[in-house]
C-alpha cells in the first residue's frame, strides 16, 4: 500500500524484476529499501535503510540513510526488500526522523519500547479494532511484562532504559495512554479503486519533464515577482507562461503545481536557483510539500513550528515598540489559527500539544478559536503595558 500511494503520487521510476533472496521483487528509482544482510564490502549491515537511486535487473545504485552511495550488481548481492516497513526485530539499532507502529496482539512491553523508541521527530501509534476492542486493552497488552520471551533480543534496550532511570512498563502506560481512541490509519484516506492500467513513462524522460517544467514555474513566478517589486503591471504572456508551466507540472503529477508554489513561498530563495536551471532543491521542496500535504502528522508539526517561529517573531516586534510589526504578525498567526476549521485531523492532533502551543484548551472550544482567543489576551496585555 505503501509503494502504490509513491507510484500513485509519481514519485517513483520505472519498475525492473530483480531476483533477490526473498523472491522476485520490483523496484524502481525512488523506492524505499532494505539490506538483509552484512556486508563490508558495501559498507551495509542487516537492517540498513536506503532509497534506490538507479534500479536494472542487474545493477543498483542506492543512497543509504546515512548518507553513502552504494552501488552493487544484484548477482553479486541479492539480500534486499522493499524498505517501507520491518519487522520490531528488525528495527532494533534503527534510528528514523519519524515512526509508525502498527500495534498486534502478540507486542509486550519490551518489543513495544523497541519499536516506539526508534524515532527522533514522531511517532505515530496505530491499532485495528479487531485486535484491541478499546483503549484500556491496548495499554494492557502493550505494558505487559514477559521477560522470557526474547529476552535476550532486548536485554541491551532495557539496560540502557534502566541506567536511566526508565521502567518499560510504566513508560509504555505512559505513551500509549497518549494515542487518540479515533486513530487514523496510515493509509486512512485510501480507497481501492478499479482502474485501466496505463504505460509508465520513462524515468529520463519524467524527471526530465519535471525538471523543465519547475524551472519554467520559476521563471515564470520569478518575471511576475520583479514586475510587481517595480509596481508595474503583470503582462499577459506572464500570467500566460505560469498557468502553462503549472499545466506541465500537474501532468507530470498530480497537485505538483500546488506543491512548488507553496514550497517557493516558504522558500523564496528557491526561485532564483530554480529559474537559474539548478532546481533540484526546488524539486525536493516540492516532494517534500506533498508528504506534508498527504499526512496530518507532517501537517500539525509544520503548524507547531510555524506558530512558534511567529509568537517569538511578534515577541521581539512588541519589545523593540515596533507595534505595527507586531499587529501584522498576529495577522499572520490569526490567518494560520484559520487553517485549521478546514483541517479537523490536524485540529484533532494539536489537542494533544497544548504546551507546544502555548494554550490551555477546553473541550468545548476548538483549537482555533483558543489559538486566536490566547493571542488576543497576549495583544491587549502587551499593549496595556505600553509595548
Amino acid at each position: 500500500m505503501a509503494r502504490e500511494k509513491m507510484r500513485e503520487a509519481g514519485t517513483l521510476g520505472v519498475d525492473a524484476t530483480i531476483k533477490s533472496a526473498r523472491g522476485e521483487r520490483e523496484f524502481a528509482s525512488g523506492d524505499r529499501i532494505i539490506f538483509l544482510r552484512n556486508e563490508r564490502g558495501l559498507g551495509v549491515k542487516n537492517g540498513t535503510l536506503g532509497t534506490v537511486a538507479m534500479a536494472s535487473a542487474q545493477r543498483m545504485a542506492v543512497r543509504t540513510d546515512g548518507g553513502r552511495e552504494v552501488a552493487f550488481d544484484t548477482k553479486d548481492y541479492a539480500h534486499i526488500d522493499h524498505g517501507y516497513a520491518a519487522t520490531i526485530h528488525k528495527a532494533q539499532g534503527m534510528t528514523v526522523d519519524r515512526a509508525h507502529v502498527l500495534a498486534t496482539p502478540g507486542m509486550d512491553s519490551h518489543s513495544a519500547y523497541v519499536a516506539m523508541s526508534r524515532h527522533c521527530d514522531g511517532l505515530a501509534l496505530h491499532y485495528g479494532r479487531d485486535d484491541f476492542a478499546d483503549q484500556s486493552k491496548l495499554v494492557r497488552t502493550l505494558s505487559r511484562e514477559r521477560g522470557k520471551d526474547m529476552a535476550g533480543d532486548y536485554k541491551p534496550e532495557q539496560a540502557f532504559a534502566e541506567l536511566r532511570g526508565i521502567s518499560f512498563r510504566e513508560r509504555i502506560m505512559e505513551i500509549v495512554r497518549q494515542v487518540p481512541e479515533k486513530t487514523k490509519s496510515i493509509f486512512g484516506n485510501f480507497r481501492p479503486q478499479a482502474r485501466q492500467l496505463e504505460p509508465i513513462p520513462t524515468l529520463a524522460s519524467t524527471q526530465s519533464e519535471q525538471r523543465r517544467a519547475v524551472e519554467r514555474y520559476a521563471r515564470a513566478l520569478g518575471d511576475i515577482g520583479t514586475m510587481q517589486a517595480q509596481g508595474l503591471p503583470v503582462l499577459p504572456h506572464q500570467k500566460a507562461a505560469l498557468e502553462k508551466a503549472g499545466k506541465a507540472l500537474d501532468a507530470s503529477r498530480p497537485h505538483a503545481a500546488a506543491d512548488l508554489a507553496k514550497a517557493l513561498h516558504r522558500r523564496p530563495e528557491l526561485i532564483a536557483e530554480a529559474a537559474g536551471g539548478r532546481s533540484q532543491e526546488a524539486m525536493r521542496a516540492m516532494s517534500q510539500e506533498a508528504a506534508v500535504r498527504t499526512d496530518p502528522t507532517l501537517r500539525s508539526e509544520r503548524f507547531v513550528r510555524d506558530w512558534q517561529q511567529l509568537s517569538t517573531a511578534r515577541k521581539q516586534l512588541e519589545q523593540q515598540g515596533d507595534r505595527a510589526g507586531a499587529a501584522h504578525v498576529s495577522t499572520k498567526q490569526n490567518e494560520l489559527a484559520k487553517t485549521l476549521e478546514r483541517d479537523p485531523q490536524v485540529e484533532g492532533l494539536l489537542r494533544g500539544k497544548p504546551r507546544e502551543l502555548g494554550i490551555d484548551p477546553k473541550p468545548e472550544r476548538s483549537i482555533a478559536n483558543e489559538l486566536t482567543a490566547t493571542l488576543s489576551r497576549e495583544r491587549t496585555r502587551d499593549l496595556g503595558m505600553g509595548l
